[in-house]
Order: structure tokens, then C-alpha cells, then sequence
């Protein structure tokens, strides 16, 4: 299994594949070196609901991982829905010419920036995060105002 990872320009208008980080015991430290590295200030988590949008059993994985990385990070994370997020992504590499076979290594990456762009739009729309706040211990992380 694999976590793919995006990133917005400072403005938060365009999204960017960043990375494609193993899931192993390392995933959440990668994960927070990727955050520290370019001073982000929120993070989305996609959450694989059902097409009922129900939480299953990916969803409850993903639920897990977003704790984890709460705990780690000193930003906020969100989860956002990532329903078909993957067949975006996939169908947007084949377009592009891509091979499935050929996709493989890069498709979690498209599949994040689908997730970070949908949260974007959403951000702009309403002037708010996008999806459910995770808390630690009981609280919401909140963006620190400067």
C-alpha cells in the first residue's frame, strides 16, 4: 500500500503531486517531514467512503491514519471525501497517454491531487476547511493566526 501526496501553491489555487510514500511504520514521519519541509498549514486526508457514503473498512483505515497524523502534526487535518478519486485519477493518466502498467507508480499522486483540489474548490467556495476536523484528545487543532 501506498499514500499519495500533494501539495497547493502558497495562494492554495493549484494542486501538485509531491510524493508517493510507502505504507509502513515510517508513513506518518514522512508524512510530517513532507508538512515541515514546506510550512504547510492544514492537511487533507482522503476518506474512501462507500458509494452510499457509509464509512467501510477502508474508510475506518483512513480514519486511523488521519488520528495518527493529528497526534504528529501541530496543523490541522481534515478528512474530505475521496470517492472516486482513483478513477479520476487513472482516467486522467490515460488521457494523458499514460498506460495503466505505466500509471502504477504515479497514480496515488494523481488521486491526491484530485482530493486537494476538490478540498481547494470547496475551501474557496465557502472561505472554510473543506471535510471533518480530526481532534486529539478531544480537541480541534486550529490554524495559528499570525
Amino acid at each position: 500500500m501506498r499514500v499519495g501526496v500533494a501539495r497547493s501553491d502558497p495562494d492554495a489555487v493549484l494542486a501538485v503531486p509531491e510524493a508517493t510514500v510507502p505504507r509502513d511504520r515510517s508513513t506518518v514521519q514522512s508524512i510530517v517531514c513532507i508538512v515541515a519541509e514546506y510550512d504547510a498549514i492544514l492537511v487533507y486526508v482522503g476518506l474512501p467512503l462507500t458509494l452510499d457514503g457509509e464509512v467501510g473498512i477502508a474508510g475506518a483505515a483512513a480514519e486511523a491514519f488521519a488520528d495518527e497524523l493529528a497526534a504528529a502534526l501541530e496543523v490541522p487535518v481534515h478528512l474530505v471525501d475521496e470517492r472516486l478519486s482513483t478513477v479520476s485519477a487513472q482516467r486522467a493518466l490515460h488521457d494523458a497517454g499514460r498506460r495503466s502498467r505505466q500509471s502504477r507508480a504515479i497514480v496515488d499522486q494523481a488521486a491526491a491531487v484530485v482530493i486537494l483540489e476538490s478540498a481547494l474548490a470547496r475551501e474557496r467556495a465557502d472561505g472554510t476547511p473543506a471535510g471533518r476536523a480530526v481532534t486529539v484528545g478531544g480537541q480541534e487543532r486550529r490554524e495559528e493566526q499570525t
